[in-house]
């Protein structure tokens, strides 16, 4: 056999690996789409694929009932327990400590652009009540500042259960207060103020509207509410029990931090707890609500939006 022979040889043996290893890949990658693909079939309807990969990856919440409420908020503010992306660039971030009711509040001020008067975007995070911090709010800020082209003002309140209602309520006001007041100082426009929250920082972001129409200002322009959980009394929404399971949050966690940032239940129908059951919601903002098809608290945002919608008139 010629050197030149043995070479073709050579080639043909790794063209047939090249192949077989080809084929190999293709045949992982279309085993591993249709497993995705069964994931996002449930029996209430279908998930986004991507939903679907992360909810098969998070590790599923113990029964909080089996845990001390000690255990469980040790569990929950774990570290990784909220995510923390590589932040991206902006023109300036300072953290402050500003005021309140109960002692100084931490905040972190998102600047997008060198200029004056911008619109303003105060952002009360997600937690059930009990968790998250300025940190795991910190990629989505820098986006939603340099997006919007807004000051982003994000609130660090109080949690309980070492703090309970109303103190993330009082909290949440009181930075909306403050950032009216010093909208100049942190390069915004006084007049262009909305308010943000996600989960229980909907809730927030909602009480906090109520809180200045009650108050007699300052003036709110616009509210954005994701996924908001409106009602913490007894209340039964089919959304409680119809999402339960398989969707990481569950009724018995809705009940945990109920319990643990208003553990007087009396307080849990008052409108700065449950902007729902506010006896009146005219004089509020325009507003945009957000909700999640399979999530507990779906319903609990759609009947605010309605309530919303009866009094306001601008809502989408």
């Amino acid at each position: 056999m010629t050197v030149q022979e043995t070479t073709l040889g050579k080639k043909k043996i790794l063209k047939r690996v090249f192949i077989v290893i080809a084929c190999s890949i293709f045949a992982l990658i279309l085993i591993l789409a249709i497993i995705v693909y069964n994931w996002t079939f449930t029996e209430h309807g279908r998930l986004d694929p991507e939903v679907a990969v992360a909810l098969r990856l998070m590790p599923e919440l113990p029964d909080p009932n089996t845990l001390s409420p000690t255990e469980a908020v040790k569990l929950l503010r774990k570290p990784g327990s909220l995510s923390r992306n590589k932040p991206i660039d902006i023109f300036n971030v300072e953290d402050r400590e500003i005021p309140g009711t109960l002692g100084n509040i931490p905040i972190r001020i998102y600047q997008p652009i060198d200029s004056r008067s911008l619109p303003i975007l105060i952002w009360y995070h997600g937690g059930g009540f009990t968790m998250g911090d300025l940190d795991g709010s910190d990629s989505f800020c820098r986006k939603l500042s340099k997006l919007s082209g807004a000051v982003v003002v994000s609130v660090d309140y109080r949690l309980a259960p070492e703090y309970t209602f109303p103190a993330a309520a009082e909290d949440a006001y009181a930075a909306f207060a403050w950032t009216a007041q010093n909208a100049e100082l942190i390069s915004g426009n006084s007049s262009r103020i909305a308010v943000m929250g996600g989960s229980a920082g909907g809730c927030l972001a909602a009480v906090t509207t109520l809180m200045a129409r009650d108050r007699k200002g300052p003036s709110i322009i616009y509210q954005v509410l994701f996924f908001p959980s409106t009602d913490q009394s007894d209340s039964d929404f089919p959304s409680h029990t119809l999402y339960d399971k398989g969707y990481y949050l569950t009724f018995e966690w809705l009940k945990f931090f109920r319990r643990q940032y208003i553990p007087n239940e009396p307080d849990r129908k008052h409108p700065y707890a449950s902007p729902l059951l506010a006896p009146d919601h005219r004089g509020l903002p325009p507003s945009l609500v957000i909700t999640a098809e399979f999530d507990p608290v779906r319903d609990e945002g759609e009947a605010y939006a309605e309530k919303l919608k009866n009094a306001v008139q601008c809502v989408l």
